[in-house]
């Protein structure tokens, strides 16, 4: 092993009396174990320990051909862990080791862990990048492709196949289109209905081979239909005969004319742009062909549910009615878009979707799910045929939101779009718009800010208004509780306070004059609440907590006190901020910061209607220039 050794180790081997030197190497004795070449001799450091050993790439090359199975299966163990060394992988390879591990998988005699190791070997030496993914034959693609194809696997070959699979697939365009015809969704289902945990790295190995498998639709969705093609004609009229229970014998009785007036209503119920000649319709690309197989799909396998959306739309006034062909069509188009149908797959990506390994068929359940959900939602927004686009705007994102949860099967992600409905949506829509970056800018903040003094001076009105209007408070003596009543309110002008005892609980408004106290306002000097209220401190009135947090007192003159108890912790709040107003202090009680957080959101929102999607600068924009002079003014004198 040549390049293992310095020029410097040649007077050290005959020193050592070392024979064939070509067979031994230094290497660094340290936990990364890496071998000395001349490229790298100068990155030792002052006082790293060498270490002589026997050269591993020709001993390693060796003794995984042996007969013996143990000594078999210690040199692929030892295998696996040299070839992570670029240095040992590409001695390795330049003795043909790759040949002989793919001629070891392609016999099909090693199984286990012999088997495992084998690949693990494999998969480091290829990582390194020396050895071109095009060199490999289809004999080796089809059984590694076995091995994930089974049922039944070792956890680690199974993980090693896959991530062989991933490379060929991420790699060569050639191998992508092989190791295509090799596996299928169906084929990967056992493997996550298994008990063996998915863990990172085999998420985004199937993630890959989940790509692969719908990128098989890509032929059919970049094949325009033919109008003169009968055998794809047969289709349309299928989807016809099934919504309408006719024949499609274009031989039966009646005039052409008839017929042709016949099957140009038909297909306008079904929702076609080219009502004459539908085939027309999917000659665009994508999705092509493959939106006429996902509705063929839908019809005979879901046939209640196709037959009552053309026949629900049917029955509309045109302008209302779901087009379910036009609809079809731009929704293969979106939901290629979403799983990205047609293009490579993402090599920092793990994002794959359980429930497309659940079913064989699972592109066309995705759509039957998705056509239905589309229809639903057209009746939710009332739309007409002019909200088209707006409709799969929101489809689109009650799609990718039920996706985002991750789903293990198609049933669940059904169940999630049924709790997304069109108002869910526009719940939602609201408050990642108040959470978004833009209401923390520094415009949206200056605005906040300059609306909370208008919201206050509302909500102050609002309070003031309130106490005008008056409110029964109880009396409650230290003994027992008496069915006492006396009213209070403030006066229009906001300068008096009216109160008096009453004999029974008012049915409505008291008027001012049967009220026959007075409490100036401007004599009011402070408002308590609490236990420091002084018809609190009385013995056994603070065993009442509940009637504590509603306690609070009006301090005029000396010391003298208006004491109240509100009959409830609105009426309390009320009171509270009412009374601090007038005496020019800070509302501060819980009822004022929810109705500034509601009123400040409304008026935001209402405010910044018109902004929808538009970005909200950081800074004002510059002031222009004075102009150099004034001309263009008019002159009224």
């Amino acid at each position: 092993m040549k390049c293992f050794f310095s020029s410097s180790l040649d007077p050290m081997a005959f020193r050592w009396s070392l024979g064939n030197h070509e067979n031994f190497a230094l290497q660094i004795a340290d936990a990364t174990n890496f071998y000395i070449t001349e490229k790298n001799r100068n990155d030792i450091k002052n006082g790293s320990i060498l270490r002589l050993t026997t050269s591993p790439s020709v001993q390693l090359h060796e003794r995984i051909q042996s007969s013996s199975m143990d000594a078999k299966l210690e040199s692929l163990k030892d295998l696996a862990n040299a070839s992570r060394d670029i240095t040992f992988a590409q001695e390795f390879i330049n003795l043909d080791g790759i040949s002989l591990l793919t001629q070891m998988v392609e016999s099909g005699t090693d199984f286990g862990d012999l088997l495992s190791f084998t690949l693990t070997a494999f998969v480091e030496l290829m990582d390194h990048g020396i050895v071109s993914w095009d060199t490999f034959s289809v004999a080796f693609i089809k059984k590694i492709a076995s091995y994930v194809n089974k049922s039944a696997m070792d956890t680690a070959v199974l993980q090693r196949s896959l991530a062989i699979l991933e490379s060929m697939v991420l790699n060569s365009q050639d191998l992508y289109h092989k190791v295509a015809q090799e596996i299928t969704i169906g084929q990967l289902i056992p493997h996550l209905q298994g008990p063996t945990p998915i863990n990172d790295e085999m998420a985004h190995q199937l993630y890959v081979l989940q790509v692969l498998t719908f990128n098989l639709l890509e032929d059919r969705m970049m094949t325009k239909m033919d109008p003169q093609d009968q055998a794809q004609r047969d289709i349309i009229f299928e989807l016809r005969r099934i919504a309408f229970d006719v024949e499609c014998d274009p031989n039966n009785s009646g005039s052409i004319e008839k017929r042709k007036s016949m099957y140009t209503r038909d297909y306008k119920k079904l929702g076609f742009i080219n009502h004459v000649n539908p085939a027309v319709d999917f000659t665009q690309i994508p999705p092509g062909m493959l939106a006429l197989d996902n509705m063929l799909y839908f019809a005979r396998h879901h046939q209640d549910a196709y037959i009552r959306i053309v026949l629900e739309n049917s029955s509309r006034e045109d302008k209302h009615e779901c087009p379910f062909g036009r609809s079809s069509i731009e929704l293969t188009k979106m939901l290629c878009e979403i799983l990205k149908v047609g293009e490579l797959p993402s090599e920092n990506c793990h994002d794959f979707h359980p429930m497309f390994f659940t079913h064989d068929r699972s592109f066309e359940e995705f759509f039957c799910i998705s056509i239905q959900l589309l229809n639903k939602t057209w009746k939710e927004m009332r739309a007409t045929s002019e909200d088209f686009n707006k409709v799969m705007q929101v489809v689109r994102e009650q799609i990718m939101r039920a996706l985002t949860l991750k789903p293990n099967s198609l049933d669940q992600f059904k169940s999630r779009l049924q709790n997304l409905s069109y108002t869910e949506i526009l719940k939602i829509r609201q408050s990642e718009r108040m959470n978004q970056e833009d209401f923390q800018s520094r415009p949206i903040l200056e605005l906040r800010e300059k609306i909370q003094p208008e919201i206050m001076e509302l909500i102050k009105q609002q309070r003031l208004n309130r106490l005008c209007d008056g409110t029964c408070f109880r009396k409650i003596s230290s003994r027992r509780r008496q069915d006492k009543f006396w009213y209070c309110r403030l006066s229009p002008n906001h300068k008096v306070l009216h109160y008096g005892d009453l004999e029974e609980s008012p049915q409505g408004e008291v008027p001012h004059d049967s009220l026959q106290d007075k409490l100036p306002v401007a004599d009011i000097k402070a408002v308590i609440t609490g236990k420091d209220c002084p018809h609190m401190k009385e013995k056994g009135a603070l065993k009442q907590n509940k009637v504590l947090e509603l306690a609070f007192s009006v301090l005029y003159e000396s010391d003298e006190y208006l004491n109240f108890i509100a009959p409830d912790k609105h009426e309390y709040c009320v009171w509270t901020d009412g009374l601090n107003a007038l005496l020019g202090k800070e509302m501060t009680s819980d009822y004022t910061k929810s109705d500034m957080d509601t009123l400040l959101s409304m008026e935001m929102k209402l405010r910044l209607l018109d902004l929808e999607n538009i970005q909200i600068p950081e800074a004002p924009p510059p002031i222009p220039k004075e102009p150099s002079n004034y001309d263009f003014v008019y002159d009224y004198c």
